[in-house]
């Protein structure tokens, strides 16, 4: 610390605490809100400037001590309560905007005592010069990476990585805030710069380990999705051969009814006739209403997703009761309603065959509500199935269904729940999906 009045302390604490909000400004995903997100960052850091100008006046020996790590906590809840992702990804970007904020203040005082006798005004510009030049890095070279992976940052990231990070910005702080004689010397200045580079490295390989875990992830449900499909479509062509061998029957059929019809007639058998007619109605008025599934103006797609899995659970003997009310064009993908349906209503297959009870029962609808696409799916469950952070426990497998649910209702901004209900295993599933919505990705 160089020294000077209440308001050169002022420009040092309003820039420091204006490149670590900046840092939390350009990584959030841009909002409607950014312009009053901006406004609110503006107004927090000139307070917070004074607050800390006037400690640095009235007690100026605790400010060199506490100051800098104070302001950890003090910058950082308030931008993670403004920040819109997670808290772990809060704290990384918290990490990386007092790692700046620590280079900045140590090549501030260091170059200024070097080069130009310890001038104040000196550190000061050194500190404004490398501030912008890191902001620039940010706004167009860093900003862009950092947004398209930050939903795999989101997801993935843990305890382990809020550790490491906070052991990131410890070193910084130790390095930069750590009170002392900071004597002039090169073995110093080149320790020091060791650090900050090692700290550097910690935080890099952090953003890389979680980054490429979470793009593995998503390659995985995206495989898992592509295999979904796949077999959705041999079920599909399966039931093709058997409505094509259907045809041929009824064909073959209406040809003997025929031949009937017309001996009845050529015989002037008229009650004959009548009865023969009335009895093949009313076979085909029963053929009609077996099953248990009920559309309304329904989508294709859901309807051959459904049918291909209500012929697989009949083949477990489950019953199964449907019901489709999706009118009008729906703005979700074919691949994203196999993803949702698909993998609950095999959830739920795999669900009744595992409950071990005698009768076993799915009912799932697919509604409709104006921009919105609702989906529900119950089915019978065992007596010890448990729900963990809101997710249901397996006993085997990877839940990879389950995450593909959640990253596909993602997608569409919306939202998935599972509870057990009175031995019941419900899940719940809400779409943003009709014309004019925008698919989130």
């Amino acid at each position: 610390m160089l020294g000077g009045s209440f308001w050169i302390a002022l420009l040092r604490n309003s820039m420091g605490a204006g490149l670590m909000m900046g840092v939390f400004l350009l990584l959030d995903r841009p909002g409607p809100s950014m312009r009053r997100k901006a406004a609110g960052y503006m107004i927090f850091g000139l307070l917070a400037g004074i607050a800390f100008s006037f400690w640095y006046v009235y007690d100026y020996e605790n400010y060199v001590r506490f100051a800098g790590m104070l302001s950890i906590p003090a910058i950082g809840i308030f931008c993670i309560k403004m920040s819109p992702d997670t808290i772990y990804t809060g704290l990384y970007k918290l990490a990386l905007g007092f790692y700046l904020l620590s280079i900045t203040v140590f090549c501030g005082i260091d170059i200024s005592r070097v080069c130009f006798g310890g001038s104040i005004f000196a550190d000061i510009l050194i500190r404004i010069g490398i501030a912008a030049v890191m902001l620039f890095l940010l706004a167009f070279r860093v900003r862009r990476n950092f947004l398209d992976g930050i939903e795999y940052l989101s997801g993935e990231m843990d305890w382990f990585s809020a550790v490491t990070v906070v052991l990131s910005i410890l070193i910084a702080a130790l390095i930069a805030f750590w009170p002392g004689t900071h004597e002039l010397s090169a073995i110093r200045m080149i320790r020091t710069a060791i650090l900050f580079f090692m700290s550097g490295v910690i935080q890099y390989l952090v953003y890389q380990l979680y980054f490429h875990k979470g793009r593995e992830r998503r390659c995985q449900i995206e495989k898992e999705l592509l295999e979904t499909n796949e077999r959705l479509i041999r079920h599909q062509l399966e039931l093709m051969k058997e409505s094509r061998q259907e045809l041929d029957r009824i064909r073959h059929d209406a040809r003997h009814h025929c031949l009937f019809i017309e001996e009845y007639a050529r015989n002037n058998e008229k009650e004959e006739l009548l009865a023969y007619v009335r009895q093949y109605r009313q076979e085909l008025e029963q053929h009609k209403t077996q099953g248990a599934l009920s559309y309304a103006n329904g989508c294709g797609t859901i309807h051959n997703i459904l049918s291909v899995y209500a012929r697989r659970a009949e083949q477990e003997g489950i019953q199964v009761t449907m019901h489709v009310k999706a009118a009008g064009e729906i703005a979700v993908e074919d691949i994203d309603l196999v993803a949702i349906i698909a993998n609950i209503f095999e959830n739920a297959i795999h669900g009744c065959a595992a409950s071990g009870r005698k009768e076993k029962k799915i009912h799932i609808s697919v509604m409709r509500k104006g921009c919105k696409i609702v989906i529900q799916c119950c089915n019978t469950c065992a007596a010890d199935v448990k729900l963990k952070h809101g997710l249901p426990e397996s006993g085997k497998g990877s839940r990879t269904g389950i995450f593909s649910v959640l990253k596909t209702a993602a997608f569409y901004n919306g939202e998935a729940e599972f509870a057990v209900e009175n031995g019941m295993f419900a899940a719940r599933v809400l779409l943003n999906a009709g014309k004019g919505c925008v698919r989130v990705s």
